[in-house]
């Protein structure tokens, strides 16, 4: 079963959202599995201490996106293709390298700096 546990909620994005989001992270980080059991609604809203209101609309949210599926009288499981995988893969890593480049340009870095830097840290994790 999914482990909710390590969702660290902030006040600045919309609860729903952000269990959405760390849906899509555990299976991109590969922690999360087709088919593997998602707690239910009620066990949702009791583990993050959230309304059960809005454990539901991150379950509407996931099911939308086709991440989850809902079988009547049974337990929510994840559910994806390769090609939804693909998708998940493509927005964490555009979102990463997105917020890398404007902090960068926030910094006043020119791109060869960048290169340069990047090199020297790619070199470090070769050595260790």
């Amino acid at each position: 079963m999914l482990n909710f546990t390590e969702l660290v909620l902030n006040t600045v994005d919309p609860v729903y959202a952000q269990i959405s989001e760390f849906v899509k992270r555990q299976i991109f980080l590969g922690k999360a599995k087709k088919g593997d059991p998602l707690p239910s609604r009620r066990e949702l809203a009791t583990q993050l201490k959230i309304n059960p209101n809005t454990a539901q609309k991150a379950f509407r949210v996931l099911e939308d996106a086709g991440l989850v599926l809902t079988p009547k009288n049974t337990v929510s499981i994840l559910y994806f293709d390769e090609e939804m995988l693909l998708e998940i893969q493509r927005e964490m890593t555009g979102d990463l390298v997105a917020e890398f480049v404007k902090r960068l340009k926030e910094n006043k870095l020119s791109l060869d700096e960048v290169l340069g830097l990047l090199q020297q840290e790619w070199e470090k994790g070769e050595q260790a």
